[in-house]
């Protein structure tokens, strides 16, 4: 992985780690922008390390490899503050693109976990008997839903569609509760389900 970065100009490894807490260490040294790490790392787990450094200022922005495919794993990760959630054997062609995406402020999932997500959304819909939820909402909450998934902040969103800050507040708070969700990274998942972001 180290010698496919370095083979891009516009990335520098800044520092590798063999274990969590060394990455926990390495991060507070070196303060990296983007962060690769894989779930299953000795010593310290790779989302325990994510919600780690969340606390720094500024955060590294977290990319996670894994071999799960599952919702659950997905999810942990983004509530500990990933960006991004590769499977280990996409890494090649995935890694990269994931790289920009999340440097540049977007969330980016694999193909592979994108389509599981959106499968077992779409067999709860069915086993439901709902039609589509995105439906549900109106043109601007499906603009605020966008950017709060591409990982912008309120304050960012606000900003971008030039309307203040307790509007969006009343957007988020209002597609939230029309589609069950109750957190960013929930609104994440979702967003990955319905392809709104890769």
């Amino acid at each position: 992985m180290r010698s496919l970065l370095e083979t891009e100009e516009s990335v520098e490894v800044v520092a590798e780690a063999a274990d969590g807490l060394e990455a926990v260490r390495l991060c507070e040294e070196h303060h990296p922008d983007v962060l690769i790490l894989d779930v299953a790392m000795p010593k310290l787990n790779g989302i325990d390390v994510a919600a780690r450094v969340q606390k720094m200022q500024p955060p590294p922005l977290t990319i996670m490899l894994s071999m799960h495919l599952d919702e659950s794993y997905v999810m942990r990760a983004l509530n500990a503050g990933a960006r991004g959630y590769l499977l280990k054997d996409a890494t090649d062609e995935d890694l990269l693109p994931a790289i920009r995406a999340v440097a540049a402020g977007k969330s980016y999932f694999s193909p592979a976990v994108s389509g599981v997500l959106a499968e077992e959304y779409m067999q709860q819909l069915q086993e439901r008997g709902l039609t589509d939820s995105y439906d549900l909402l109106t043109g601007r909450e499906k603009e605020v839903l966008q950017l709060l998934a591409e990982g912008r902040s309120n304050k960012e969103v606000a900003a971008l569609l030039d309307i203040g800050l307790s509007t969006i507040e009343t957007h988020r708070a209002n597609l939230m509760q029309k589609l069950n969700l109750h957190s960013t990274a929930e609104i994440v998942l979702y967003a990955v389900r319905k392809r709104l972001i890769v």
